[in-house]
């Protein structure tokens, strides 16, 4: 077994997560299997009562965990399926040690951030290591290298160097090199100053990532890898991408990342085949058609709080060998000023999952819109909860129908909580989480689109459509396409005769790849392309 540890230092959101997935790309076309995980230094137990602003979006995986957004970035870049093992933060090692702790398991030792929080660190390790198996274990450890709260892992990290032995240990540090307009130059010190940081707490980085907006020059990179004390080649330029995410495994290997890992690992393995991730990036970067979708959510002027559903979208639209223009909409400027001026022009809508009630009208009013103006319709978790409740108002005439979640006391509770999450007190990791299996009825457009009756899919909620309502919905066109196998719970909703409005109560953005797009976004896009877009309107 090999283990790769990525650090960052200077600034946060370097790109380390799409580095490490980029090098796990390379590696696993070598024919490694590879194993991915994360490390965060902050108290919470997960990222799963966190707001979106404090984290951007919350990925979650087959097994329920509410893991950080990197690591849909390694399931979308490698073929690995993560499981609560692969996210480590220090509200669970803190956790842990203290249980342990009250159980008397220490034997009435003082406990101490070394040896028994670094142990706890490299026992995860050892763990994921054991029951997964692979080649090759990357650990990103997240946080800026200084941080107080990430001290125990980097401390933790380098002691597991020590005991797996150095050749089989690598370190990789991701750093700014920032660029002075005034002075016209790149900039090396604040590399330099993170690297010494790195020095002090007795880890020394084989490889140097230096993240730039320009080319780095030669004596930029002597001066790198002479502060750095590695060989020149093994400094390796990072600048933004012009098009695609996609394209960085490429510019990586380019520099021979991937054969520079190879060799100071000692592994003997194949140069990869980056033919079918070449094919995909060109449909990517130069695609034959454009369709512009709009994404109405409540958190959209922040980037990561959609980034699966951005990413499958991308997958989807390089599929059908186009290009997705997506439109991000605010719900509540929807609200102020009605859904014409936002929506028009568009050729799809879709509605992501969310929580709390506010620009809930503005997501009902733009559902509505794409109901009445035949506009292709894609709803996901509380998008479908909002077209069950804008079909209800609208069509089945059931005024002020809404979610429990929304109002307790409505007439109409067309969305209501599950049954066994009304007896639950605590927030963190209580929803119905992770993969269910779903049963897709016949004769349904649900079904054309998965092609099988059963599928399975991963799950973020607390409310479902009520059943106390589901005949009445029925009886006025709505269609339940698809229910849970255990329990009945709808899970996919459709309008026949409409272009396409589906949604569905799962996050099938979990579950897209970059040459593998989720059938639903297929679809979903297929019919945008064949849908001729209102005019927008004049301002």
């Amino acid at each position: 077994m090999k283990y790769i540890f990525v650090t960052g230092g200077v600034v946060s959101s370097l790109g380390k997560g799409l580095a490490a997935s980029s090098l796990a790309t390379l590696l696993e076309l070598r024919g490694l299997k590879v194993i991915m995980q994360k490390f965060d230094p902050y108290l919470n137990v997960d990222p799963g009562t966190m707001n979106p602003y404090e984290h951007g979006e919350v990925y979650v995986l087959d097994d329920g965990a509410e893991t950080d957004l990197d690591l849909g970035h390694y399931e979308r870049f490698t073929h690995t399926n993560l499981s609560r093992l692969n996210n480590l933060t220090s509200g669970q090692v803190y956790m842990s040690v203290l249980e342990k702790e009250r159980a008397g398991k220490y034997q009435g030792r003082t406990v101490q951030v070394i040896p028994h929080v670094t142990n706890e660190i490299k026992e995860r390790i050892e763990e994921v290591a054991e029951k997964m198996g692979g080649d090759v274990i990357i650990t990103e450890i997240g946080g800026t290298v200084g941080d107080i709260e990430g001290l125990p892992f980097l401390e933790a990290i380098r002691q597991f160097a020590i005991e797996a032995g150095r050749d089989n240990v690598l370190f990789i540090h991701a750093a700014l090199v920032p660029y002075v307009k005034a002075a016209q130059e790149l900039k090396t010190k604040p590399t330099q100053q993170s690297l010494a940081k790195l020095r002090e707490i007795g880890i020394i980085p084989q490889i140097i990532l230096a993240r730039t907006e320009h080319a780095l020059d030669e004596d930029v990179r002597e001066k790198i890898a002479l502060f750095g004390n590695v060989p020149i080649e093994q400094v390796v330029e990072v600048r933004d991408v012009k098009h695609s995410i996609y394209e960085v495994p490429l510019k990586l290997h380019e520099q021979r990342l991937d054969d520079t890992v190879c060799h100071l690992l000692h592994l003997q393995t194949p140069s990869p085949d980056l033919t079918r991730w070449r094919h995909f990036v060109q449909r990517v970067i130069h695609p034959t058609h454009q369709v512009r979708i709009g994404v109405v959510g409540k958190y959209i002027e922040l980037q990561d709080a959609y980034k699966s559903i951005y990413e499958a979208l991308t997958h989807a639209g390089a599929y059908k060998d186009a290009k997705v223009d997506i439109v991000r909409v605010d719900a509540e400027s929807i609200e102020k000023a009605g859904p014409d001026i936002y929506l028009a022009g568009l050729q799809g809508i879709l509605i992501p999952g969310g929580f709390g009630d506010r620009g809930t009208e503005g997501k009902i009013a733009a559902t509505r819109y794409a109901r009445e103006k035949g506009i292709p319709f894609f709803g996901i978790c509380l998008g479908m909860q909002i077209a069950v409740i804008e079909f209800a108002r609208n069509v089945c005439g059931l005024k002020d129908a809404t979610s429990t979640e929304f109002d307790k006391a409505t007439p109409h509770p067309v969305i209501s909580m599950m049954e066994e999450q009304k007896k639950v007190k605590q927030l963190g990791g209580t929803m119905r989480l992770g993969n269910w299996v779903t049963e897709i009825l016949p004769s349904t457009q649900a079904r054309e689109i998965y092609g099988q009756e059963l599928i399975h899919e991963r799950h973020r909620h607390r409310y479902e459509v009520n059943e106390d309502y589901k005949e009445q919905l029925e009886n006025h066109g709505l269609r339940i396409s698809a229910v849970s196998q255990k329990g009945g719970l709808a899970e996919m909703i459709e309008l026949p005769g409409h272009a396409f409005f589906v949604a569905c109560q799962f996050h099938p953005e979990f579950n897209s790849k970059p040459n593998d797009p989720h059938p639903i976004f297929r679809s979903f896009v297929k019919a945008a392309l064949a849908h001729h877009a209102l005019p927008e309107p004049h301002c």
